[in-house]
Order: C-alpha cells, then structure tokens, then sequence
C-alpha cells in the first residue's frame, strides 16, 4: 500500500513537470527595424509568468540589430527571424500567416505581445485564424490559463479561465515591468522559405512620420496633455513649451484630437494610449471616464481645470483651479 501510494505521489508530481515543460510562449516582437519596443521587454516579463520557453518572433525588412538586442534580454530562450522585404509596414495581413505558422512549427501554447496599435490589429487576426477568442489587455496573469483583464472603462476587473488550446494574448505594458538585459538566446529562422502561405490584400506605400525630441508616450518619466480646454491647436504650443521645459512627453485627450489639435498619435485614453509615468499632468482636461483609463494609473496626478467640480479633480493627487491661459504661462516661465 506504501508503494502504490508512492508511486502514485511520483505519478502526479511527474505530470505536474510534465505540463510545466509543455508550456511554450512565442512572442511578437515590435520594433523599427533598428531598436526593440518598450512594449515588447515588458510582454517578456509577462511571458516568465506562464513558464516555459520563450521564443521571439522578429519579422522585418532590417532586423540584425533588434534580433542581436533580443538575444540579450533576460529569459528568451530563442529568437526566430523573419527578414524580408514584403514585411516592410508590419501589415497585419502580411504578418498574420507567419505567426501562424511559427506558432505551428514550435507548438506553441501561447501567442502574447504587448498591448499596442500594432498588436491590437495583428493578435486578434491570428486568434481567428486559430479560431480562438484572443484575451486583451492582459494586466496579471494568475497560471498558463487564468488571466486578469479590466473591464467597462477600467471600473471593474475581471479575472478569465481561457479553455482554448492556444492562448493569444496582449498585455497592458504599464501592468508589467520591462525586462533588463542578462540573456543569451539562440538565433534561427523563424519557418523555411516557402513553407506557408503568405498574406496578401494589402500593399504598403508609403509613411510620413512627425520627429521630435520629446520622450515617447510608453516610456515618458513625465507626460503633460492638453485637452479641449486648450481650444486650438495654436494655443497647444503652450503645451509644448511646458512639456519641453520639463523634459516630458506630450498627449491629448480624445476631445483634442476630435477638434484636430494634435494628432491621434498624441490620444491618451480607452481607444488610444495607456500610460503609467512618475508624474501626469492634465491641463483643460475635464475627465471623461475613456480618458481616465489610459492614465489613471499614473503614479502622481496633477490637473489645472478652470471648473472646480471637473472629473479628473476626483481622480488627481494635486488639482489647481485656474484659468489655464494664466497658469501654463507662469510655469513655463517659472520653471528653470
């Protein structure tokens, strides 16, 4: 009896292994052909939560220097590249059927990146081609199965049992740190040439995009945003000289970008951007619950809002009621 039960006890212990071992996560890198995304390091810290290999997908025109990066970083176990010349864009319809097929070819049991404007179009493309139900926004992962996601505007929080065979996943950035460096991946192709079917139905002409000095939204240490109080997009280089006086990035709110202020690149909020700095400051912003999502996790809220029972004083650390055409001017001039 001593015996069946030991065996027995090694039995279950050994599929418990077993079913650790089995579990493998490839990760859709996302990057500019020259350096990694933030978002990525921080889906890599996600991914160490499921256990398993960690494998990265790289796919672009120039990739040696972002897979030489990957290598480095801290619990990736290979980097699988992809480079090319139809991947010039990253459309999603390009892309799609070679995660699919890098997926098939490793077996992996989970698909993650980082939540973003690229992942938000290209995960739930391979979910279907999966025929899975893709879980978004991921902000902690309880076990390889159990996620936890927010829900109506960030009000509720709601904790999901995935019953499908493969999990495909984005994860909200400002939830996970990003992973340091200390790794030593392997480098090999992600599928062989010719091996699947490639996408097509889409053709990429051409980008222009806006240069400027100013920290990115995702990894600002401090973001000032103009809302529709700001009233035009003249008067948002108010914003601007504050945000370069302290050394911050810039966003808007969705009013602000509606009334074409600044462009929809700059949106903070449920439909655009989530953010997480040191330090958050809205100016003319009332508080609309869409835009408190994308920034109410910051770590301290400032706001200047002329009307004392605005919606983002409920929510901000430090308000000042005043006359935003006053205040902004005094501080640009004020700070050194």
């Amino acid at each position: 009896m001593i015996l069946s039960n030991i065996l027995r006890y090694s039995k279950n212990i050994g599929s418990k292994v077993n079913g650790h071992r089995l579990q493998s996560t490839l990760i859709v890198a996302e990057h500019d052909n020259e350096k990694l995304a933030a978002v990525t390091r921080n889906a890599l810290t996600a991914a160490k939560k499921l256990g398993g290999e960690v494998s990265v997908l790289v796919a672009g025109t120039k990739i040696g220097s972002v897979v030489e990066e990957v290598t480095k970083v801290s619990g990736v176990t290979k980097v699988l590249k992809a480079e090319g010349e139809e991947f010039k864009g990253f459309l999603p319809e390009i892309l799609a059927p070679l995660v699919l097929a890098t997926q098939k070819r490793i077996n992996a049991t989970h698909v993650l990146a980082g939540s973003s404007a690229q992942s938000k179009s290209l995960l739930p493309r391979v979910a279907a081609l999966l025929d899975v139900s893709p879980v978004t926004d991921v902000i902690d992962i309880k076990s390889p199965d159990t996620f936890v996601r927010t829900i109506y505007a960030g009000n509720a929080i709601l904790t999901l049992k995935s019953l499908d065979a493969v999990k495909v996943l984005t994860v909200r950035s400002t939830s996970f740190e990003a992973a340091a460096d200390g790794g030593s991946g392997s480098v090999e192709d992600a599928v062989p040439v010719g091996s699947y079917e490639k996408g097509s139905g889409s053709e990429w002409i051409s980008q222009e995009l806006t240069k400027n000095d100013r920290p990115d939204l995702a990894s600002a240490k401090i973001v000032v945003s103009g809302g529709r109080g700001v009233k035009s997009a003249e008067n948002f280089k108010m914003i601007y000289d504050l945000a370069d006086k302290m050394g911050a990035g810039v966003g808007a709110s969705r009013a602000a970008v509606d009334a074409g202020f600044v462009p929809n690149d700059m949106q903070i909020g449920q439909t655009g951007k989530i953010v997480a700095p040191e330090l958050y400051l809205a100016i003319g912003i009332s508080g609309a619950i869409q835009h408190l999502a994308g920034m109410k996790d910051s770590k301290t809220i400032a706001a200047i809002n002329k009307d004392p029972d605005a919606p983002i004083f409920q929510v901000a650390d430090y308000g000042l009621v005043a006359d935003l055409f006053k205040a902004v001017p005094e501080m640009i001039e004020k700070i050194k």
